[in-house]
């Protein structure tokens, strides 16, 4: 980390972790039609932080894409921002605009992240209607134990899936609760629903999105290490806010009182830094 880079610039990461009813919107990904009426999730988050004001860089990146129909307990978005974001206020103004999603909570970070790249893992639940399940609990138990470990999983995709020239995933299936759930780094087009289709009903085949959610999405040590948290139990003159990334403690100061911070010949910010290690001064 590059703490002087940190201390003069003004554009940070925001991680906006989301839940959705699928079945509200068409698809995930932006329309690319212009006078296109059909909703799509990153469309409608998009859209809505337009609305309150909130700008950025480089686009709006994706934890996960789910498919069509497909309900999310626990998806991230992430966006590049020079916008002094106050995290309460704008989940709070969000969710008031929308009804088939919301903001769970938001997260602040290093910006210019690759955020695929950076998820460790992903849960999905596949809960099908118990009459329509045509497999004994025993059978289940069984496909689950044969599906489960690393290998090529292209039997489980569809067409698009195919032509993805990396096959090999690691998946963990287990049957809880009368629905199957699916744990891996990362998954094939279509994998969950056609591995549910052949688990439960002995054929590989599409089930239904719809009963399909993502349930978590689980961030690597790397970027864990690189959440800046907000911090309310240090108190020092003329400092208005504290956060903390890793080990360093960021002082936001009012920009006229930086060099009372400061100090003569760095006095003060000798007798912080004595008092909790590496900090850096931002001023507001």
């Amino acid at each position: 980390m590059n703490f002087r880079s940190l201390e003069k610039t003004t554009k940070f990461g925001y991680l906006f972790y989301i839940s959705y009813r699928g079945t509200k919107f068409h698809s995930f990904d932006e329309n690319k039609d212009e006078n296109s009426t059909k909703k799509t999730v990153k469309g409608e988050f998009i859209k809505i932080l337009e609305e309150l004001g909130v700008t950025w860089a480089k686009g709006v990146q994706q934890g996960g894409r789910t498919d069509g129909q497909v309900n999310a307990r626990e998806n991230i978005l992430y966006i590049n921002s020079n916008n002094k974001i106050d995290k309460i206020k704008l989940k709070e103004k969000f969710n008031e605009k929308i009804n088939e999603m919301k903001i769970i909570k938001i997260e602040k970070t290093l910006p210019n992240l690759a955020l695929p790249e950076m998820m460790a893992g992903r849960i999905y639940r596949y809960s099908y209607p118990s009459e329509k399940i045509r497999s004994a609990e025993e059978e289940i138990l069984k496909r689950c134990d044969e599906l489960t470990g690393t290998y090529d999983v292209s039997e489980f995709t569809d067409r698009k899936g195919q032509k993805l020239q990396e096959k090999i995933r690691r998946v963990e299936i287990s049957y809880d609760n009368g629905a199957l759930v699916f744990s891996g780094n990362s998954f094939m087009p279509k994998q969950v629903r056609i591995m549910s289709g052949y688990i439960l009903t002995g054929e590989k085949k599409i089930l239904p999105g719809k009963y399909l959610t993502l349930e978590k999405m689980i961030l690597s040590k790397e970027l864990e290490e690189i959440i800046i948290e907000d911090i309310f139990d240090v108190s020092e003159e003329n400092v208005l806010r504290v956060e903390k990334i890793k080990d360093v403690y960021i002082f936001y100061v009012p920009k006229n009182k930086k060099g009372e911070v400061i100090g003569k010949n760095a006095g003060n910010i000798k007798s912080l830094r004595e008092k909790y290690g590496k900090i850096i001064i931002k001023t507001i």
